[in-house]
């Protein structure tokens, strides 16, 4: 604190026309606007994944605000325009990559985890090898940080980690979109439980969940286990729809302006909505029983269920005939 009181008394000379200006209410701004700036220019964040979308906005967002911003990417080329205080190189599917950049960024205040990408496709079809990949970069990715940037948190009894999650974490299985459900999901579920091991440390831990979102993430994505022709109509008809999506989708920039507010927030709670669209698809999966949202799935993309003659119209409806 008698540094930080230090800076800003060097400031306050140079603001000192302002308490001449109403009543002294402008001078009280812009001090304020000082302090806060200094305050951040204080905060060192550590973001993964800044080459496009959500990462790249975050980074400027953060370092228009003063923060002290290393932006990271598997590829350095791709964030070497980004006007930030440190870029790194970092691959969070890579150990040694973790270790080297975390050795180069030094004392870290607040982690943000948003690397990731998408794998489409059939839970039935898609390669284990795809899927091994998904978990690597959107799971263990997130663990490796953890593992690497918590430490000198927790012993400085200080630091923030903010895990982008998505709101189909928390949706519910979508057709084609399961498997990368499934890593977004074990991402709320490990960010639950780090905040119950270290909040009492020191450390606050929150997610932001995002739902669509204008980016590239959509070319950050593959398409795989389509080679059955069980799946293909349906599969074109999935894509119909994710397109309908995109013609709403909310600005990466909006996102970035979220977690923002949870780094700001001396007392984050744990779950963030990224964009006004997740908080309806959260709410929508909690509130409305499952044999409605089957319904209206199969509905939306034509899935109709096959039953031979007498059988139940659903499993939920023969349970109830079975336990009557």
């Amino acid at each position: 604190m008698g540094i930080l009181g230090a800076l800003i008394g060097q400031i306050e000379p140079t603001l000192a026309v302002g308490s001449q200006l109403d009543n002294g209410m402008e001078y009280r701004r812009l001090l304020r606007i000082a302090r806060i700036s200094i305050l951040n220019s204080m905060t060192r964040v550590l973001i993964t994944g800044c080459s496009t979308g959500i990462g790249r906005a975050t980074a400027l967002l953060l370092s228009e605000q003063g923060y002290d911003v290393v932006a990271t990417a598997r590829d350095l080329s791709t964030i070497e325009d980004l006007g930030v205080a440190a870029r790194l190189q970092l691959d969070v599917t890579d150990d040694a990559s973790v270790r080297a950049a975390a050795g180069e960024a030094g004392e870290i205040d607040v982690l943000v985890n948003n690397a990731g990408f998408s794998v489409w496709g059939p839970i039935e079809t898609v390669p284990l090898t795809d899927v091994a990949d998904l978990f690597d970069t959107n799971v263990f990715g997130v663990v490796r940080t953890i593992q690497a940037f918590v430490p000198g948190m927790r012993e400085r009894r200080h630091g923030k980690v903010v895990n982008v999650s998505s709101a189909a974490g928390r949706g519910g299985g979508s057709p084609f979109l399961g498997w990368y459900a499934t890593t977004k999901h074990a991402v709320e579920v490990l960010t639950e439980a780090l905040r119950y091991e270290v909040g009492h440390l020191g450390v606050d831990v929150a997610l932001v969940e995002p739902g669509a979102i204008d980016t590239s993430f959509a070319q950050n994505r593959r398409t795989a286990g389509m080679g059955e022709s069980d799946y293909a109509a349906m599969f074109t008809t999935f894509l119909d729809f994710i397109a309908s999506t995109r013609a709403t989708a909310y600005p990466a920039e909006d996102v970035a302006t979220v977690i923002a507010d949870v780094i700001a927030d001396q007392n984050p709670r744990l779950r963030w909505y990224g964009s006004p669209d997740a908080e309806v698809i959260v709410s929508s999966r909690v509130e409305v029983p499952d044999e409605e949202i089957e319904e209206a799935i199969r509905r939306r993309f034509g899935f109709e269920l096959r039953r031979s003659p007498g059988e139940a119209e659903t499993p939920c409806q023969l349970g109830r005939e079975r336990a009557e």
